[in-house]
């Protein structure tokens, strides 16, 4: 008994100190994770948006391959595209079933034309000479802010943001923009699929490619 007691002494203190150190370590893990910005399983956090907003309206010049799929009352089609955007010049190469084959639209100091297998157009919107020659169109002149996840500044919208801030959806010209899923290019959060709707007209752009 005399050899016991101060054995059974130590193991009691010990396994005192023992748990609280483990209710000191959870509570500082509590602590941890309380402080942490939320984060999606992409691996956005809450304020990037915000914080590299400048970026992204610095960010003109530019590649996005991916693919677009048209869908009206009447059809449902999809194209390849390739576009390539600077601040006074644009190219789009559009491949596909909806594409006619192959289109190329092109715009510069706002001059526009459409080359197709039929030949070479011209027409003062890049909307109308879609719509003339291909029997549908894409907003051509607000799409370089929308696929960056901006508004246009050119007309009044109206803007929701997600838990973490970004981008939910757009309301502008008639168009409602929702975005789906992002993409992390060079530091930077890009979306990746974007849904654009108009009346009965919706367009889903999905980006395989950002290229600077």
């Amino acid at each position: 008994m005399l050899t016991t007691m101060p054995t059974l002494k130590r193991l009691t203190t010990a396994a005192h100190v023992s748990r609280l150190w483990i209710a000191s370590l959870a509570l500082l893990l509590l602590a941890g994770c309380a402080a942490q910005a939320p984060m999606e399983e992409g691996g956005r956090q809450a304020g990037q948006w915000e914080r590299q907003q400048a970026d992204v309206e610095a960010f003109d010049t530019w590649t996005l391959i991916g693919k677009a799929g048209l869908r009206t009352p009447q059809e449902s089609q999809s194209a390849n595209l390739d576009w390539s955007q600077h601040p006074h010049y644009f190219r789009m190469l559009i491949s596909g079933p909806f594409g006619g084959g192959r289109s190329v639209l092109e715009g510069r100091e706002g001059r526009f034309s459409l080359t197709t297998g039929e030949g070479r157009f011209e027409a003062e919107t890049p909307e109308a000479l879609m719509e003339e020659q291909l029997g549908w169109s894409l907003p051509v002149s607000a799409m370089p802010d929308w696929v960056r996840g901006l508004p246009g500044d050119h007309a009044s919208f109206q803007l929701e943001t997600d838990e973490l801030g970004f981008p939910l959806h757009i309301e502008q010209d008639g168009w409602e923009i929702d975005y789906r899923d992002w993409n992390e290019i060079e530091g930077m959060w890009l979306p990746r699929r974007l849904v654009m709707n108009y009346d009965d007209v919706r367009i889903t752009l999905v980006v395989n490619e950002w290229r600077s």
